[in-house]
């Protein structure tokens, strides 16, 4: 098991190429990714009631399944338990991942939804990382531009992906803030995210206003 500290920001896309420019003149071209995601639940929710989310993600070099309990964000600083491991193609090894789950809490909601889990949404975007060193610490930062796209009812819905994150691999976690502040200094319009992507995608799956919620 893992923790996962992450700093997440939210900006517009218009400013990505000067983001972009801002760390590439600091540390070198940053890394371009293109991810593909599909985040998995019960037809109730059952992970996402439990504080957890659970998600398939292709890379360019393999396919990786992610759990994680969704933990507090505050100011766009979030602490999660994370469990991945690499599978072998476009399917959930959900067995493998139930046995690597350490904590008994999580691991049980994991279990019992295991059984009805189907695929509820996706996150597709392309993302530029790089590494950065502040104060003794190493902080992986990821710009991220794309969709997450749900279906619902025959209804295609699509929520804009454009942010920042800045996640701790070792060290302080003053070390985030510091680089927040940093940015902030030179983008004042960039401001903390407290809702995830898998947040995002669940509300994208709610009932619309003006609907009949009992339909």
């Amino acid at each position: 098991m893992g923790i996962e500290r992450e700093l997440k920001l939210s900006l517009a896309p218009s400013q990505h190429d000067d983001v972009a420019r801002f760390f590439d003149e600091r540390t070198g071209a940053g890394k371009p990714i293109a991810l593909a995601n599909v985040y998995f639940d019960t037809p109730d929710c059952a992970l996402a009631k439990a504080k957890a989310a659970l998600r398939l993600r292709r890379t360019p070099e393999q396919w990786l399944q992610t759990f994680k309990t969704l933990g507090k964000s505050v100011a766009g600083l979030s602490n999660r338990h994370e469990w991945e491991l690499p599978v072998q193609g476009d399917a959930l090894e959900i067995d493998a991942l139930i046995a690597a789950c350490d904590n008994d809490v999580a691991r049980d909601a994991l279990e019992r939804a295991a059984p009805d889990l189907i695929a509820l949404f996706k996150t597709d975007f392309r993302r530029i990382v790089w590494d950065i060193e502040r104060e003794g610490s190493h902080i992986e930062v990821a710009l991220d531009h794309g969709k997450i796209t749900a279906e619902v009812d025959g209804e295609t819905r699509r929520a804009d992906i454009s942010e920042l994150e800045l996640e701790l691999k070792s060290g302080e976690e003053s070390a985030l803030s510091m680089l927040a502040a940093e940015l902030r200094g030179a983008f004042p319009e960039i401001v903390p995210e407290d809702q995830s992507k898998a947040q995002r995608g669940y509300l994208l799956r709610e009932p619309r206003e003006g609907k009949n919620r009992n339909a």
